[in-house]
């Protein structure tokens, strides 16, 4: 097989733009290599483990291992913060996958993911940094979200020891 080659260090700041703009041309898969060969070049860098993240969420519901890889770069962000609000957004995106690929038939298994992710954004909110309403903006949209599916439901019954599954 092929070697991979490795990016310079000088590299990487534009090579971080070339993978959030293949994120905003819907090229998610592009964008998680570039940001896997940033971190080989920089393991620390921060921008590079949340466009990731962000480029993992976009193909949930498309690659299989998406959800259970995002989770474990969210474990190595640095902030409380971060890993909060970034755990909400995974949740959120994955509602929506969820949504996208059942329709109404995701009922509480959407509902659930969403119910996660507000979780998140409500614990972010508490101790975002001055300024950033980032978390009450995600909140707002999955209220929004909810109201616009009405058919999204909380679980009725208590089920114990039933969790979600990838």
């Amino acid at each position: 097989m092929f070697d991979l080659k490795p990016l310079h260090r000088d590299s990487v700041e534009s090579a971080l733009a070339k993978a959030e703009r293949y994120r905003l041309l819907n090229e998610p898969g592009e964008a998680e290599s570039i940001c896997l060969d940033v971190l080989t070049a920089d393991p620390d860098n921060h921008q590079a483990r949340v466009t990731l993240l962000l480029a993992l969420t976009d193909q949930f519901g498309e690659v299989a291992g998406a959800h259970k890889t995002a989770r474990e770069v969210l474990s190595g962000l640095g902030s409380e913060y971060d890993r909060e609000y970034y755990g909400g957004i995974i949740a959120e995106r994955r509602a929506k996958a969820q949504f996208a690929r059942a329709g109404a038939a995701a009922g509480t298994g959407a509902y659930e993911w969403l119910a996660e992710a507000m979780r998140h954004f409500a614990r972010a909110e508490v101790i975002r940094p001055p300024g950033n309403d980032d978390a009450l903006l995600r909140w707002n949209a999955c209220v929004r979200f909810l109201a616009r599916n009405p058919d999204l439901a909380a679980c009725r019954e208590e089920r114990p020891g039933i969790e979600m599954l990838e």
